[in-house]
């Protein structure tokens, strides 16, 4: 779309009357004085009794009426853009190739591969014995397990070494958690051996009628313990095999790609314990890989002869790979095989029979390093691109040569390619078929660098279509997370075009508190410096106005989860800033989460946040956490989405905000909160019944640009 000025004079007119008509009253949140007193300081929090719906207490019904109340007022806010919507849905999903199939994967001596139908919203999971030409078994008819259901999600997918054995994980609610079932594959009955309130994690021992999984709290949802299941017995009986004492930790269960071993992990952000038995030998006690130390973190990858263990021991920030023998796994015989990097973070390691494979990121992008176990000769995949994202594909078969790996920019659609380590031959197995016709010579992207306060440089990947003019008068829509180490790489999204073919520029701010330019680039994000990913994303949004990608009076901001807290974060400290908000599943009340151990994974946050308890920390936190930073001024356009089901981030912590806001501010502007009273953090499970989440986030960006068609 040519953005002219007469398109933003016509933009400018059609904002002035997006804020609240007169006649139409947003809901008012009713205000129950509830005090909070720690560390000599008292807080008054008017709406902590948003807490009460799970509890069934005397204000659920209060929680229900007041969500409900909300989301009528969107819908009526919303209104006039409800066709849009549609349209929108629409145009997205008919970019979605509703006929297709996934790659097939060898395993065991099959193919295993799920396939979509026309007009359906899940899958089937299926198999063929030795051949691509071999008949069709159908696992798992996932489209007619969910018939009856709002949501439903299926997970963990576990074959038995046999292969006549299917143990799986189903969710029903969108809380995470998952009932273990098992099938047997030769006559399609689904045993008795259902096992409720797990993380969906079944692996089998190779007696074919052993598995361990992982059970959780039921309140606080942490994965607590490691219990062992023997086919045919009552699951209350199940063997305990381990159980985690330290809350901050995660933990789970999983079988070695060579079907050696078992192995249990446990893990918190600065620590390790792996502990491990042989496969073919259930009943034993699992032995402790190596002790959990100190600021030390470590993963074990087993090859046939040795382990290896990418690890930060001894200050190695980055990472480095050791190794050490089979029957001594001890620290103390670890043995440096590539040393660490300031400029170079190992991430993780793909082990095959006679290669390894290293994933690394340098500058911010993936690198996967090829190391021939014969000779120790290395090379590295070529991409060919300036921003992209590369990661493992599914390599599940330990005795292949064959790399499977995928591949996406923010231009590229979603490709997977098999890489022969030994003859560096590429195949492009498939690519993700954009329907209606799409041309990635028709955009752009680009890799910039906004300078951060403290002089930090930040990288900025962006996309946008042929014909932007860098005036200041195209809308653009900046993205973030920044945190956890999770790194937000640039890749391509079909719906995305609905944005772009308007004239919107999409960019991603690659923050710190993500892993983007190594380990310390997380870790200046996170605990005592989390301010930092605040003000880097403000940085880069100040960046592009003063570059004239866009202006403050079309510039957006987008985030979900702890990426929601950015968004509430950067409301608070730069309102001038941004046109609009879109704050999606946001975790906004840093400080009373924190607090309360009964909530979930509030425990495994500890290293990422803090713990309030501690003085220092609990005042770092209060002055970030948006909830507690309110304040009486303008705010910008925001539209605020949630889930009553969410386990990740509760649905009162945005509700609370919302309510606060409304109090406190003192513009005009829009302030919408859409509450999915079925779904869970992840929104709807089907797969296009997101875009109509997405259709409505669209739909409001496009309102506040008076982009109606």
């Amino acid at each position: 779309m040519k953005i002219n000025s007469v398109f933003t004079i016509l933009a400018i007119l059609f904002m002035s009357s997006c804020s609240q008509p007169p006649s139409v009253k947003a809901p008012v949140a009713e205000k129950k004085e509830h005090w909070r007193e720690i560390h000599g300081d008292r807080v008054l929090d008017n709406y902590y009794w948003m807490y009460d719906y799970f509890g069934k207490g005397p204000d659920s019904t209060k929680v229900v009426d007041y969500l409900t109340a909300e989301n009528s007022y969107l819908d009526t806010m919303m209104s006039d853009t409800k066709a849009f919507q549609e349209q929108l849905f629409t145009e997205m999903k008919a970019r979605i190739k509703e006929k297709d199939e996934s790659v097939p994967t060898f395993k065991n001596g099959y193919f295993y591969y799920t396939r979509t139908e026309d007009g359906k919203q899940y899958y089937k999971y299926c198999r063929k014995k030795g051949s691509l030409d071999a008949p069709e078994e159908i696992l798992l008819d996932v489209d007619q397990m969910a018939e009856g259901h709002s949501y439903f999600s299926a997970t963990g997918f576990s074959v038995s070494e046999d292969n006549k054995l299917l143990a799986y994980g189903v969710d029903l609610v969108s809380r995470r958690q998952y009932t273990i079932q098992v099938k047997n594959l030769e006559t399609g009955e689904i045993l008795k051996d259902a096992i409720p309130n797990t993380q969906g994690d079944p692996c089998w021992a190779s007696d074919n009628k052993t598995f361990f999984y992982t059970s959780k709290n039921p309140t606080t949802l942490l994965s607590e313990k490691i219990n062992r299941h023997t086919l045919g017995t009552d699951a209350q009986s199940d063997a305990l095999v381990y159980e985690e004492k330290d809350k901050s930790n995660y933990i789970g269960v999983g079988k070695s790609k060579n079907n050696k071993y078992i192995f249990i992990f446990s893990q918190a952000t600065m620590s390790a314990e792996w502990r491990m038995i042989d496969a073919s030998k259930p009943n034993d006690s699992f032995k402790v890989f190596q002790p959990r130390m100190k600021d030390v973190l470590y993963e074990v990858i087993p090859l046939a002869n040795k382990f290896l263990v990418l690890t930060n021991k001894d200050d190695a920030k980055n990472f480095k790979l050791m190794e050490c023998p089979l029957n001594q796994t001890e620290a103390t015989n670890w043995k440096e095989v590539i040393p660490v990097r300031n400029d170079v973070l190992l991430q993780s390691v793909e082990e095959f029979k006679d290669f390894i494979v290293i994933n690394e990121r340098k500058d911010g992008l993936v690198k996967l390093r090829i190391r021939n176990l014969t000779d120790n000769s290395e090379h590295y995949v070529d991409f060919g691109e300036p921003a992209y994202a590369a990661n493992f594909g599914a390599n599940p078969e330990y005795n292949s040569s064959v790399l499977r790996y995928g591949y996406t920019s923010l231009t590229t659609p979603s490709s997977i390619f098999d890489y022969n380590m030994g003859t560096k031959e590429k195949t492009l197995k498939k690519q993700q078929e954009v329907l209606g016709g799409y041309n990635s010579a028709d955009y752009t992207t680009e890799r910039l660098y906004a300078t951060a306060k403290d002089g930090t440089k930040v990288p900025i990947s962006l996309v946008y279509k042929n014909g932007f003019k860098k005036d200041g008068n195209a809308p653009l829509l900046l993205y973030g997370y920044g945190s956890y180490g999770a790194s937000m790489d640039a890749s391509f999204s079909s719906s995305r075009l609905s944005l772009l073919n308007r004239g919107f520029v999409y960019a991603i701010a690659h923050i710190r508190g993500g892993q983007e330019m190594g380990r310390q680039w997380y870790e200046d994000g996170k605990l005592m410096k989390k301010i930092n990913t605040f003000s880097d994303f403000i940085d880069c949004g100040k960046f592009l106005v003063d570059e004239k990608y866009s202006s403050t009076k079309h510039l957006y901001a987008m985030g979900g989860s702890a990426g929601g807290l950015l968004m509430g974060a950067v409301a608070n400290m730069a309102p001038e800033m941004w046109n609009g908000i879109v704050a999606q599943v946001p975790f906004v009340d840093v400080v009373n989460t924190m607090l309360d151990e009964s909530i979930p994974l509030t425990t495994n946050e500890f290293d990422e946040w803090g713990n309030p308890k501690n003085k220092d920390a609990y005042f770092y936190m209060k002055s970030y956490s948006p909830y507690e930073n309110v304040e009486k001024k303008n705010y910008p356009n925001i539209l605020v989405t949630t889930g009553l089901h969410d386990s990740q981030v509760q649905y009162f912590e945005p509700a609370k905000w919302v309510a606060k806001l409304r109090d406190m501010k003192t513009d005009k502007n829009m302030l919408l909160l859409k509450t999915n009273m079925e779904f869970g953090h992840g929104g709807a499970s089907g797969r296009f019944d997101y875009l109509k989440e997405v259709a409505l986030n669209y739909a409001f960006l496009f309102k506040l640009e008076g982009i109606t068609k």
